[in-house]
């Protein structure tokens, strides 16, 4: 069997649903320490809720380092009467692997494995050094994951150069986009306080659902900026609305509203912030806010890792990839902090996160060889500059 479609299973056949390694780190650890990794845990979290992160490196003999980052937590399954197959079971079926985490994203960190593997039996004595940061927080509260890997390696001085996330980027064929940064997201909890009173008698009460409307329609209507190259304009949306006791003669005595800025490279949360805090003033509102910075904005400009990526795709699949900064957040938010060249690419991602997800077993060998031709170009470009 394929090497890379073999290790894939092995993981897929691991119940690894958040914070659950359920022993796929060790996996990759058995498989790294005999190339030279020296692999660390670097667990996190209380016991209820315990993650587990792998940071594996082997030092090369220039000053540079790759890093092949990823999760192996998945999602939970759903109603299992709907999947065709055991999710925890990886089946073949029409060319196709089904099972949880296939193509988010057990089959990439079986993919770079692999390649990482080929790549060091035919160039033993790399000048890059190549390493590997595991989680098993990458779906959940993101919080003992990766974010606590790259504060240790920041605290140490441990330098990054490049980093490839393997999350699942393609779209309709394997190799057609890939990511080179992402949107920030900042979300708000806004408590606007009225005063309570009987629907006959307004007089007596403060409606204030009805004093948040004007500053909630001119948020709505703001134009926050107008993006650049690489990301779209700001968005603001509400999310949630809560008012009201229940009953429909009483005037409630505050609303709870929701909202979720996606912000590009042209804002900061903390401008976001003010500008939100001015329009609520302005209103005369009488409000509490709490904020949640989920992420900041990061974006790699086409350079040494795009360049060597990009190229490395055209030759496996004969696509020119777009480069593309849409979609939710990613550990890449965490680690941009510490590096800074940071891509992600993987699989297609259609079934994700869905019944029945699966990758088709024709793109994992190319997957693999993409990872492997990415690392052979950028060791020829550190062998140049020796």
């Amino acid at each position: 069997m394929n090497k890379t479609v073999h290790l894939a299973e092995q993981l897929m056949s691991r119940r690894s649903v958040t914070p659950d390694d359920a022993g796929c780190q060790p996996i990759l650890a058995a498989r790294l320490a005999p190339l030279g990794f020296a692999c660390e845990s670097l667990d996190s979290g209380p016991d209820d809720f315990r993650v587990s992160n792998l940071w594996a490196r082997r030092a090369g003999r220039g000053a540079r380092t790759i890093v092949f980052a990823g999760h192996t937590d998945v999602v939970p399954t759903g109603p299992l009467e709907q999947w065709h197959s055991n999710p925890f079971v990886p089946t073949h079926r029409d060319g196709r692997l089904y099972g949880r985490g296939a193509a988010d994203m057990k089959t990439s960190i079986a993919a770079f494995t692999v390649a990482v593997e080929e790549f060091l039996t035919a160039t033993p004595e790399p000048v890059l050094s190549i390493a590997m940061l595991i989680t098993s927080d990458e779906e959940g509260p993101s919080i003992d994951g990766t974010v606590v890997v790259c504060e240790r390696l920041r605290e140490r001085g441990e330098r990054l150069d490049w980093c490839i996330v393997g999350e699942p980027t393609s779209v309709e064929r394997l190799g057609d986009m890939i990511k080179n940064g992402r949107r920030g997201s900042l979300t708000g909890k806004l408590v606007v306080e009225g005063v309570q009173g009987h629907i006959a008698y307004p007089q007596l009460a403060r409606n204030p659902i009805h004093q948040a409307l004007p500053a909630l329609a001119e948020l709505a209507q703001t134009r926050w900026d107008e993006g650049n190259e690489f990301f779209p304009p700001t968005s603001f949306q509400v999310s949630n609305i809560h008012g009201g006791t229940g009953a429909g003669n009483v005037i409630p005595g505050e609303v709870v509203i929701d909202f979720n800025f996606r912000f590009s490279s042209e804002c900061t949360a903390e401008g976001l912030q003010q500008r939100v805090d001015e329009v609520l003033r302005r209103h005369g509102l009488s409000f509490r806010l709490a904020w949640t910075v989920g992420g900041q904005p990061f974006l790699t400009r086409p350079g040494e890792l795009v360049n060597a990526i990009r190229q490395a795709i055209r030759e496996e699949t004969g696509i020119d990839t777009a480069l593309s900064t849409t979609g939710g957040t990613s550990d890449g938010r965490f680690i941009s902090r510490i590096c800074p060249q940071v891509i992600e690419f993987g699989p297609v991602n259609a079934s994700i996160h869905k019944i029945d997800e699966h990758v088709e077993v024709a793109d994992v060998e190319p997957l693999k060889n993409i990872y492997r031709a990415t690392l052979e170009r950028l060791e020829a470009q550190e062998r140049q500059r020796a």
